[in-house]
């Protein structure tokens, strides 16, 4: 069938819709998605998820979720476990198809045989430097190791030792025979096996010998019936590699297909380098909401929704380039707003008394939960003598364009009254009280007699307030590309502003019902989430996104200039 998903059209979809066409695999569309446990998965996997599991969702097919588990030094049950975990938060499922590289270990063995018994394999006493001396460079062809010739009952049961345990680490590699010649170095008979005795988290001490992933990852396509094997551009290079031992053990050959990675502005993406904040303590481990981790960005209280909608919307391409963050942001809030309810808090309180309101009175406001959501409803939000407003919404020598309370200036309070500030209190310079008065006529934020204010603020009753630790995220880095940052350690870049911690925040009471990782926006200040570490004692709130956007002004500034 045809993709019924017209308007996200791509090159590899074209791709599909042509083999459809010439049945090229009997009607048949079966992706897989095939990380290695090696760590946790960031948003450019986001974008390899999306594609892979949309695909077969746009075409009737299937998805596999398959581990490619190949190298046990690095590969954890942990890892396992976040990945299965973040592919299903993104709302994607692979039914019965929970599938290991390791579950094929006995076949590629078996496969690793046919191929020296075919002489296109050998086994190779050369150490990893000398096979890298005798491989050559992009300018001269490499030279035949001197193992190449063995005969074919030698290298046989050489492997078979190696297999054993008879040979210690890094002491032989099995080596496909292809073209020490060939222009591509991948041709340049690559290993395909070698040997660590390390224990798997899968298969334990079975095996002291580990496929390579040039070797493993075609025969593992191959054994699941994949039809497209869609990768990132740096596999291009590999592919005649991935076609030549399909073709060489004449098995089912699926089709493999390259798109451009994602790369983030003020971030990172290799595992290498997230590894190495998270073990140098940079950060506070892999969820860490500054991370570009699937798991960093549920925790900050990214929706799986706004995630999946920017993979969709950044498209997908030939040619490698870089994605501005602010337009991740961008789709975290178009989300976010949509769905998020309202309510209020104070970050950096002040204390506001309103004299002439009643000491032991305390009225319930009405007020929207999401304007943009007509069947969210209204809540009730307690109403008191003492109030607390934002430090930054008072200025007591305010300049000409500062609309918000200052002395003898009336604002409205959101959702409340007309407040008039009489009176400004200070210990050792520094204020900490407001005394104010209000208009009860003004009942709902309007005034009968239809005077304006300029200004609109929010509140939280002091008798009320919940307190809560708020954490304020910035980007991790200084600049765009920390990593192509030449002759110096990207680690140089790390924002030094990227976390603040408020500890004496006021929230409204009616947050006291939200669970861990629920998401909304508190009126005026941004989007936030609740922490998974928060319980009865400590309510912790983490800032998702501020309500500035920077992607939008810049697409309205274009849109000016045409």
């Amino acid at each position: 069938m045809q993709s019924s998903n017209n308007a996200s059209k791509d090159f590899i979809r074209e791709i599909i819709d042509e083999d459809l066409k010439t049945n090229k695999y009997n009607g048949r569309v079966h992706t897989r998605f095939p990380p290695e446990p090696n760590g946790y998965l960031h948003i450019g996997h986001a974008k390899s998820i999306c594609l892979n599991f949309g695909i077969a969702e746009d075409y009737g097919g299937l998805c596999n979720l398959r581990f490619d588990d190949t190298n046990p030094t690095k590969e954890e049950e942990e890892y396992v476990k976040s990945i299965i975990e973040d592919v299903r938060w993104l709302g994607f499922d692979w039914d019965d198809r929970l599938l290991f590289g390791s579950d094929y270990f006995d076949q590629m063995y078996e496969y690793a045989v046919q191929l020296i018994k075919a002489g296109k394999a050998y086994v190779d006493d050369l150490s990893a430097d000398e096979i890298s001396w005798f491989r050559g460079t992009t300018t001269t062809p490499g030279e035949n190791s001197p193992n190449r010739d063995r005969s074919i009952e030698e290298n046989l049961n050489l492997f078979e030792q190696m297999k054993t345990g008879e040979f210690g680490d890094g002491e032989k590699v099995l080596r496909a025979k292809i073209d020490m010649s060939h222009p591509n170095l991948n041709m340049r008979d690559p290993i395909m096996y070698r040997i660590l005795h390390a224990s798997h988290h899968r298969t334990k001490d079975k095996w002291c010998i580990y496929p390579m992933y040039d070797w493993a990852h075609g025969l593992e396509d191959s054994i699941e019936g994949i039809t497209h094997s869609i990768c990132t551009l740096e596999f291009e290079n590999h592919r005649p590699l991935y076609d030549w031992f399909l073709d060489a053990l004449d098995v089912y050959h699926p089709q493999q297909i390259e798109f451009a990675r994602l790369n983030l502005t003020f971030t990172v993406m290799s595992k290498r380098m997230l590894l190495e904040l998270v073990e140098g303590k940079y950060v506070n481990g892999w969820d860490d909401p500054r991370l570009p981790t699937i798991s960093g960005m549920r925790r900050r209280g990214y929706s799986p929704s706004s995630i999946r909608n920017f993979c969709k919307r950044i498209g997908v391409a030939k040619v490698n380039s870089m994605v501005d963050f602010d337009f991740l942001e961008y789709c975290v809030r178009e989300d976010l707003n949509k769905t998020s309810l309202r309510f209020m808090g104070v970050l950096r309180p002040l204390k506001v008394v309103i004299e002439n309101y009643p000491d032991n009175k305390i009225e319930e406001i009405e007020a929207i939960n999401n304007p943009e959501d007509p069947e969210a409803g209204t809540r009730k939000i307690p109403f008191s003598k003492v109030l607390y407003i934002e430090q930054d919404d008072f200025m007591e020598d305010p300049p000409k364009k500062f609309y918000r309370l200052a002395p003898g200036r009336e604002v409205r309070f959101r959702y409340a009254y007309f407040i008039t500030c009489k009176e400004v209190i200070k210990k050792d310079d520094k204020i900490i009280e407001l005394r104010c008065t209000y208009d009860p006529e003004t009942k709902g934020g309007y005034a009968p007699d239809g005077r304006k204010v300029k200004s609109t603020i929010h509140w939280v009753s002091a008798e009320n307030a919940i307190d809560a630790e708020v954490r304020l995220y910035e980007r991790l880095f200084t600049v765009k590309d920390p990593a192509g940052q030449k002759g110096t350690d990207f680690k140089e870049f790390l924002n030094s502003d990227s976390l603040e911690i408020l500890n004496s925040c006021k929230i409204e009471p009616e947050l006291k019902k939200m669970k861990p990782l629920d998401r909304f926006q508190f009126e005026r200040l941004g989007y936030f989430c609740i922490d998974p570490d928060s319980n009865s004692e400590k309510l912790i709130i983490n800032r998702t996104a501020t309500l500035r956007d920077i992607w939008a002004k810049i697409q309205k500034k274009q849109e000016n200039k045409n």
